[in-house]
């Protein structure tokens, strides 16, 4: 007998053994429905299923996958009974629970510790006895509680490193604000020492005759969701803002918050082409950050103007006056995008 393998979407080839032929000709269309909705509810679960005969103890027809989930080398169960596929001490467990389940009025749910290959395997298997008095059969789900628990243990774990984590960030916002060089939500700079950072920057590359990069940024307009959310759901996005800032510039740079919505880099010793690359990677992370708040995820994107020194200015005033035409050129494009000043070209 063939292994019945189907998706939920995929018409049901009438020689496949399936439960409506099974259960008798009283009502095929419910019959066939619920053979469907346990097909769904096994991929829904991550499980797998099999049918078996309680009058020859053979299995019927299974999920595929069931036996190399459970890594046996008889992966085609059908015409095969539990004594042909486990150990004998594994079929008789499996052979008392079927008979407990025949006994009872509905479902039963057993657990199974199996040692398939030298390796334990926990189970859950849900039993459920059905059909007429001429063909008896026993439907049942297997899941993987292993995996479950698994998953469990990932997740607790990554709760916990998620904790220990917004606990360090507040002590160190706490700190920084102490400190009154960083903004205490984001742990950027703060405006009057970023443009200390940034006078220091054009008098040292004069007289160095090196170049460095400005760049101003600003989020664009938030999501529906965002706005419901309100005073939470902009922190939140402050929040992934500063360490995306914070991640993607070096000790020799800096980067600031200027207000609410914009922010500013200053990347010493890089020229527009590199500080393009650099930011235009900073844009697509934000872009794609997932930023999730009450289980809303509320992305967020931001419109980046690039200048540069001395290719599109030559004073700190220039600097500013050209960055923020870049960006207003981005703005204007309807954000998520980058703007470059233009390269000045002197006569001499």
């Amino acid at each position: 007998m063939d292994t019945l393998t189907r998706t939920r979407d995929t018409p049901v080839d009438p020689r496949t053994p399936t439960l409506d032929a099974l259960a008798g000709p009283a009502s095929p269309t419910l019959d066939g429905a619920l053979a469907a909705l346990l097909q769904a509810t096994a991929e829904h679960l991550g499980a797998h299923w099999a049918v078996k005969s309680l009058q020859t103890g053979r299995y019927l027809c299974t999920s595929r996958g069931l036996g190399a989930q459970l890594g046996l080398a008889l992966t085609d169960w059908a015409d095969h009974s539990d004594a042909d596929i486990f150990d004998p001490l594994t079929a008789g467990l499996l052979r008392a629970a079927d008979q407990t389940a025949q006994a009872q009025p509905g479902a039963l749910a057993s657990d199974h510790r199996l040692d398939v290959q030298g390796q334990r395997q926990d189970w859950q298997v849900l039993r459920l006895v059905c059909g007429t008095d001429a063909e008896r059969v026993i439907a049942s789900l297997w899941q993987d509680l292993g995996a479950q628990r698994r998953r469990d243990t990932q997740l607790r774990v990554a709760l916990e490193q998620l904790e220990q984590h917004q606990k360090a960030n507040e002590a160190l916002r706490k700190e920084l604000a102490d400190q009154g060089l960083r903004d205490a939500q984001t742990g950027l700079y703060s405006r009057a020492h970023f443009e200390d950072q940034l006078k220091r920057e054009v008098d040292l590359s004069t007289r160095e005759h090196r170049e460095f990069a400005l760049v101003y940024m600003q989020l664009d307009p938030f999501q529906e969701v965002v706005r419901r959310a309100g005073e939470p759901g902009v922190q939140r996005i402050l929040d992934a803002m500063g360490r995306l800032l914070r991640g993607n510039t070096r000790a020799m740079d800096a980067s600031c918050r200027f207000d609410e919505r914009r922010f500013g880099v200053l990347l010493s010793g890089v020229g527009l082409a590199t500080a393009h690359s650099r930011m235009e990677g900073l844009r697509r992370q934000c872009a794609t950050q997932i930023v999730v708040l009450d289980g809303q995820d509320m992305g967020f994107s931001v419109s980046i103007g690039i200048a540069s020194f001395p290719h599109t200015a030559h004073t700190e005033g220039e600097i500013q006056g050209a960055c923020e035409a870049a960006l207003s050129q981005a703005v204007a494009r309807g954000g998520n995008t980058i703007a470059m000043a233009s390269i000045r070209f002197d006569p001499n």
